[in-house]
């Protein structure tokens, strides 16, 4: 039976790609939000998804209500709305939970890494079997005959708690989100409870610590470069300008050759965990290795672009660690050129309680440039960090630019830059590329 869902805040990264795959297993489906631009909405726009403003209006008894999370009766009219009149909603990692009952699902937490390894699993999966998957770039597919579902698994606020998949990788635990958890305990914690949920197998980095201490009444599978310790090995890798290559073994078995057209030493972790997992879940490895080498990314990594000649990769990396990790796929791909960050900071919480460690990323980087802080609508700017702060704290001198000017940007020969942030940082990536389109039109 088909129901009409409504979206209150529709554009949000996971709402959208939740939105896409009911209009495609044949549902109703709409949405609001603000009309400021956001990238997930391009593809709501094609599928004919109505995108409305926030209004009571739009909300009906009969329709099924699924909201965003940053939204409340004190700041949307719709949620205010609902709740004066008796009108029952849930929130998306509410809805989620009872959805993917219906599946063999598969998730993919981690502080980072999530979205890419989701991208990397569905893409197999999806081109094996028939797979049902959500995406956290506002991707998503839906299939009313699909046996699997992968979906990302997200740590925030505990809201994979529930989530009961028979299958997860978990890739790292990291002191993320300050704004909510106290201390890497509390993140440790989160995790520890969502493993515990997992009914068939888990599969865990073996090389992080606090993986380590993980427990669950399923069966875990570590996988890692280091051969001690781990059942799942990544070896023998081969890193060029065009991707890269490697080895898995199983306990010491050898499970073959793999290719992925990706950049990093965390993109080949991403793959080694989807390896462990399908083969575990009784895949055929031939069709995983066919289906890895046509792995095209997901939005907003590691995503390039050419303007006037002039390389330009957009990153959502937020963290010191996704930092790290992006600037060494640039490093891969392009060994001979100038690396140049510009790094916009998400949220004050986050940029206090990690100086030390963006610096330390940074670092990196050739040449840093550094814009503005970002913060979040939970938190209020008390003054107590600035960008500046961060700047002076970078070995290469990081300079600070206005997004209405990034002319200090042309001040490099043979570099690629890599725009990274959570927040606007898009903006100023558009004003370099309107800078550069501006300067091949005076030379003409």
């Amino acid at each position: 039976m088909t129901k009409t869902y409504h979206f209150i805040g529709i554009k949000g990264s996971g709402m959208s790609a939740l939105a896409l795959m009911l209009h495609q297993m044949g549902h109703k489906v709409q949405g609001s939000d603000v009309d400021k631009y956001y990238f997930t909405q391009r593809g709501l726009e094609q599928a004919g998804i109505s995108i409305l403003p926030f209004d009571e209006k739009n909300i009906q008894p009969d329709y099924e209500i699924i909201a965003g999370n940053a939204f409340r009766p004190d700041n949307n009219v719709e949620i205010a709305y609902a709740d004066a009149n008796g009108i029952g909603y849930k929130r998306y990692h509410e809805f989620l939970g009872g959805f993917m009952r219906d599946f063999v699902s598969l998730g993919v937490a981690g502080a980072h890494g999530k979205t890419s390894t989701t991208g990397i699993l569905s893409h197999v999966l999806s081109n094996i079997t028939d797979t049902s998957y959500l995406i956290g770039d506002g991707t998503g597919r839906g299939s009313v005959n699909a046996k699997y579902f992968v979906f990302e698994s997200d740590e925030y606020e505990r809201h994979f708690m529930p989530y009961h998949p028979e299958y997860s990788i978990i890739t790292n635990i990291d002191f993320d989100h300050p704004d909510y958890f106290t201390s890497l305990e509390d993140v440790f914690n989160a995790f520890n409870d969502y493993a515990k949920q997992i009914t068939k197998g888990l599969f865990i980095y073996g090389e992080d610590e606090q993986l380590r201490r993980i427990t669950s009444k399923a069966p875990i599978y570590y996988y890692g470069f280091k051969e001690e310790g781990n059942d799942f090995v990544a070896h023998d890798l081969l890193r060029s300008t065009s991707g890269s290559g490697f080895k898995v073994s199983f306990r010491g078995q050898e499970l073959g050759e793999f290719q992925i057209p990706s950049f990093g030493r965390h993109n080949i972790m991403n793959a080694t965990a989807v390896i462990g997992l399908l083969y575990t879940a009784g895949l055929d490895l031939n069709l995983v290795r066919e289906h890895l080498k046509t792995f095209g990314g997901v939005k907003r990594r590691f995503t390039e672009k050419i303007v006037n000649e002039t390389v330009i990769i957009d990153d959502f990396a937020h963290h010191p660690t996704e930092i790290i990790a992006t600037l060494d796929a640039a490093r891969q791909k392009y060994p001979s050129k100038e690396i140049v960050a510009i790094f916009q900071p998400h949220t004050f919480t986050r940029t206090i309680a990690l100086l030390d460690e963006f610096a330390e990323a940074l670092n990196q980087a050739d040449s840093v440039y550094l814009a503005q802080i970002y913060g979040s609508a939970r938190e209020v700017d008390n003054g107590d960090v600035r960008v500046e702060d961060l700047a002076e704290k970078i070995v290469k001198r990081a300079k600070v630019i206005d997004v209405d000017n990034v002319s200090p940007l042309l001040d490099h020969d043979n570099a690629v830059y890599v725009f990274m942030g959570a927040g606007d940082i898009q903006t100023y990536e558009y004003s370099f590329e309107r800078l550069l389109s501006n300067l091949t039109s005076n030379v003409q």
